[in-house]
């Protein structure tokens, strides 16, 4: 029977799409391990110290004072961004800026009398001062990182009212008070503004003698680091190491015996070690490490979030005196051989090069962590294997919610799009570090990030020195954006060509820049968008990115061909893979007629468009798909006499369309992945596709069925697994759709909906093409048949509720009711994202090979040239900033290699210089025999030209003809040109023939396990 592995995506089943995106794609309940609650540590108390807040946008002279009088000032409980109303309302360069003031009344906890107290902000933005009990704590100014303050010797004791006010400056051109230096990374182009405090805030309650925070920059303390080694992936054995920086400030010295121990997924200890006794002097700080060997581990893996808790703790007269709980997970990574291993699997990465900010509309960046986890559990649930954050880095909320989906990352620091020098470079280094000391027990992070453009080799040395001081094992790489020749980097790749590296994996850290509005379907669906409508960008014209949805499906689907082509096991080199940009829709810089960039595989709402379910049919695999899927791009529900092409996107090796039960053939493939039906005559009922495998067996399927005209409106609320909280800051999706009779969603609707709200929220709307785009409208239309809104909770629970209506249509309501959290003195023990559980869905790694060996490489032993033969040898030597370019004046240059031994060569892999641009007419000689004549592809990066096999041991490539140059791929965006260099495609001079790479290959004997 077919693997029906789409079918849920068609029409007949939309009904299901919400849950099955919020039950089954995030996974949060039915298929992750058990929940629970950790009891608080024994010796300190975490606080959530987000609740009630005042705010004030303007200066207010004396604010920092205990006794300003700030009565008026607005009630809200963080995250919250003051500018949030303006979150894709506006351009990123309009987002308003300035000062705006926060401020907080509280009282400590009973039992803080002689502890320590700290505050941690998980960030600020972008600058800000801060202040307690009108005594001056400090300035923090880098508008990413994490910043901490000793609130000690400033604290009033219990019952006493002690008031934190908080000064902060989003001005996009802020400079660094010490040095008169503007931060690179607050950039009007990719880095959304939102201003404020906008992230979570938490309070600690400490013994004197405590095990430090990894706050460095202000504190000067790097805390817990837990790691694993000497990994038996097989067996599920590995060493556990927990180290603890302690600091000693009692008056006197202090011994204590220093304990670890780890919890699994349900809460059961598996193992229990110590790290002996240590004294400490007063004032002192020193690390201590406790280690053992543990079995029948379970290591985090992609899709995977299985993570342990690991508690370490002070122990004075038999008494834990401060424990901390670190939630962490184990795995294994090796980046060698041009490959990505994680547990002994290599990897082909495939994913999103998503915006840092991660936004939503009138809401921006600081939403509750449940909304977190159902974005990069959506990223998981389409397949995706890595997001890569875009400039600096993200919040401490989003690197957690990637460890509980099982989402794999790369962590930037700070940059805009060059290396810089002096005091820039010396912001760039800090916030790497601190960014690091943070991070490193975050079992998702893979990947460190040195700069969204090429380094210099000294630069790439100092962030490899941080990563060896700070996170020696932690089992991830450090690189950069480029650094192909660079051998310090321990991975590298372009932005939007293919790379291939027999040593360190080069991967594309983004590609794909095209983009398409939700509501474009086709140019046969109303509003009828043909590709490159719209408004001129920059002066020139915008068919090339400015699509609709069937179209950019497709596109994502030759884009990735590309990759994919070069995967492991096609060759000693071979491509680590890429990721797409964007994810969801984001509110930075943009190119169409909207003000935010369309070009996410969901929309701001995070509603998937057809390129998404492109990606999930080709990336349910770790290096090859796994898994059958097929997708049919579009809908159904066309006017009479509609003729149209039907695409199908599949990872079967052959596909059947059928309509109302009748054959219409196989389609034609191309792009591996793509299935094409041409000029197919509409007729209402149902469309359906079906996947085979080479024998003719059904693999999977889907369908689409013609709805009829919309009648009703249907409602549907998403909201955390744990329940809407009434705090003031938790949030809500309701969805609506314009349904026919039978309850399908009309998928041309584009209706009018008004709603209403009542109860005890806040309404935050949705997103629409339109006036405003519709930005906290309470009237908003579906398109394609649906749309989504937000509601924020207040602080006071109760019942909410939300109705819909719509001319013609019958009205639809759904309630959702707040649960109360309890709040003391602006405190409370209910810890954001504590509570969520982790998704498990792909289960652990798997064992055996990722990939079968297509064809082999055939060495290569000497070269030489018809001219320039000194420079031959840079086409063979794994450097694709190195190239031979034959002399102008030749008429038919060549080149010709020797092989180690004579084999039967069936491909030929050229990168040829100017592959975007040119095309070379060529042959192939293999011992003086001809086995290919032709002309090249432009290409994002390499050109394979396939014959039958001929045996050799000489294999000669010819120029025959004139070269011909025209741009195959209108993909330039950035503001300057950039210097045309070999990895920015410039092609040679006209009538040479240039190389940068060539591989030779063979067919395998037999298709052996890698």
């Amino acid at each position: 029977m077919p693997q029906l592995s789409c079918l849920f995506f068609s029409l007949l089943e939309r009904r299901r799409l919400v849950r099955y995106c919020f039950w089954c794609g995030l996974l949060l309940l039915k298929l992750a391990a058990s929940v629970h609650a950790a009891p608080s540590p024994a010796g300190r108390l975490k606080l959530n110290f987000n609740p009630e807040w005042k705010v004030r946008v303007g200066d207010a002279l004396g604010a920092d004072a205990v006794g300003f009088d700030d009565a008026s000032w607005k009630k809200v409980t963080l995250p919250y961004a003051w500018n949030e109303d303006e979150a894709f309302s506006k351009d990123i360069k309009n987002l308003s800026t300035g000062v705006a003031w926060y401020r907080k009344h509280f009282r400590l906890p009973a039992g803080a009398t002689g502890q320590k107290a700290f505050i941690e902000f998980e960030g600020v933005r972008l600058a800000g001062e801060f202040w307690l009990n009108g005594q001056r704590l400090g300035l923090h100014e880098n508008g990413v990182m994490a910043v901490g303050f000793d609130l000690t010797p400033f604290l009033r004791p219990a019952p006493q009212e002690n008031v934190l006010a908080v000064r902060t400056d989003n001005d996009w051109d802020y400079k660094e008070k010490a040095s008169g230096q503007a931060f690179q990374w607050s950039n009007r182009n990719f880095n959304a503004n939102y201003g404020g405090i906008p992230k979570n805030v938490f309070l600690y309650v400490m013994s004197p003698l405590h095990q430090t925070l990894p706050l460095f920059s202000a504190l000067g303390t790097t805390g817990v680091y837990v790691y694993a080694q000497d990994f038996d992936v097989a067996g599920g054995r590995a060493t556990v190491v927990a180290e603890a920086q302690v600091k000693n400030e009692f008056p006197a010295a202090r011994t204590f015996a220093y304990e670890a121990s780890v919890a699994d997924g349900e809460g059961k200890t598996v193992g229990t070690f110590s790290g002996g006794e240590t004294t400490l002097q007063p004032g002192e700080m020193k690390t201590v490490t406790a280690r053992a060997s543990l079995s029948g581990l379970h290591f985090w893996s992609w899709g995977y979030g299985y993570l342990y808790t690991v508690s370490t703790r002070l122990i004075v007269d038999k008494k834990v005196i401060d424990e901390v709980k670190t939630r962490t997970g184990f795995r294994k990574t090796e980046f060698a051989h041009g490959l990505i291993k994680m547990n002994d699997r290599a990897m082909i990465v495939h994913g999103y090069a998503q915006r840092t900010s991660n936004e939503w509309p009138a809401v921006g960046l600081g939403v509750p962590a449940w909304l977190s986890d159902y974005s990069n559990g959506l990223m998981v649930a389409g397949n995706a294997n890595l997001v890569r954050w875009m400039h600096v880095t993200p919040w401490k909320q989003d690197v957690e919610s990637c460890d509980r989906v099982g989402l794999p990352q790369a962590m930037p620091a700070g940059d805009a799009e060059k290396d810089v020098a002096d005091r820039r470079w010396g912001q760039r280094l800090e916030l790497m570090r601190d960014a690091i000391i943070y991070n490193r027990n975050n079992p998702s992070i893979l990947f460190y990030e040195g700069g969204n453009e090429s380094i210099s080799a000294a630069h790439i040395q100092e962030l490899k020195d941080i990563r060896n001081q700070y996170d020696p094992h932690g089992g991830r790489a450090i690189g950069s954006r480029e650094m192909l020749d660079i051998p310090q980097a321990e991975y590298g790749g372009e932005m939007l060509y293919i790379n291939k590296s027999a040593t360190k994996p080069l991967w594309a850290m983004e590609y794909s820049r095209d983009e398409a509005l939700r509501k474009y379907w086709d140019e046969l669906t109303p509003p009828f968008h043909k590709d490159g409508a719209g408004p001129l960008y920059k002066g020139a014209n915008a068919a090339d990115y400015n699509r609709n949805q069937d179209s950019q499906a497709r596109e994502d689907v030759m884009r990735w061909y590309d990759y994919w082509h070069e995967r492991p096991g096609t060759g000693t080199r071979s491509s680590a893979g890429g990721v797409n940009i964007v994810f969801s829709d984001t509110n930075t810089h943009y190119r169409g007629e909207e003000n935010y960039r369309r070009s996410g595989e969901v929309d701001a709402l995070r509603i998937a468009k057809d390129g998404y379910y492109a990606h999930q049919v080709m990336w349910d695999g770790w290096v090859e798909p796994e898994k059958a899927h097929t997708h049919l791009i579009g809908h159904w529900n066309y006017k009479p006499g509609t003729v149209k092409n039907v695409d199908v996107v599949s990872n079967g090796e052959k596909v059947e369309l059928f309509l109302n039960g009748k054959s219409l053939g196989f389609g034609q493939q191309s792009y591996r992945f793509l299935f094409t039906f041409k000029n197919v005559a509409w007729q209402p009922g149902t469309l359906r596709a079906v996947s085979y495998d080479a024998a003719g067996k059904p693999m999977s399927e889907a369908e689409h069925q013609t709805a009829g005209p919309a009648v009703a409106l249907r409602l549907s609320p998403i909201a955390s697994p744990a329940g809407l909280r009434a705090d003031g800051a938790d949030l809500a999706l309701v969805q609506v759709e314009a349904i026919d009779a039978q309850g399908r969603r009309c998928p041309t609707a584009l209706n009018m909906v008004n709603f209403t709200l009542s109860g005890p929220a806040e309404w935050r709307g949705g997103l629409a093409q339109g006036p405003g785009n519709y930005i906290l409208a309470k009237s908003l239309p579906v398109e394609g048949g649906v749309n989504r809104v937000l509601i924020r909770s207040t602080t006071q629970a109760g019942k909410i509720s939300v109705t819909a209506t719509s001319e013609g249509l019958k009205s639809a309501s759904v309630s959702l009711k707040s649960e109360p959290v309890k709040v003391e003195n602006g405190l409370t023990t209910q810890l954001p994202g504590a509570d969520l559980p982790v998704s498990l869905r792909r289960g652990p790694t798997p064992a055996g090979p990722s990939f079968t060996v297509s064809r082999v490489t055939v060495p290569i032993i000497a070269v030489t040239a018809s001219s320039n033969a000194t420079n031959a040898a840079f086409s063979f030597d794994d450097n694709e900033l190195s190239e031979w370019i034959s002399d102008r004046k030749e008429a038919r240059p060549w080149i010709e290699y020797a092989l180690a031994r004579p084999a039967s060569i069936s491909q030929v892999a050229m990168k040829l210089t100017g592959w975007r641009t040119s095309t070379y007419p060529i042959r192939i000689l293999v011992d003086g025999q001809e086995v290919f004549s032709g002309a090249t592809e432009r290409s994002l990066g390499y050109f394979t030209a396939v014959f039958p096999p001929r045996t050799g041991q000489k294999l000669r490539i010819e120029l025959t003809g004139s070269t011909q140059a025209k741009d195959a791929f209108n993909i330039t965006e950035l503001e300057t040109p950039k210097v045309p260099t070999a990895a920015t495609d410039q092609a040679g001079p006209p009538g040479t023939l240039g190389l940068v790479e060539v591989e030779i290959y063979e067919k395998p004997a037999i298709s052996p396990a890698p």
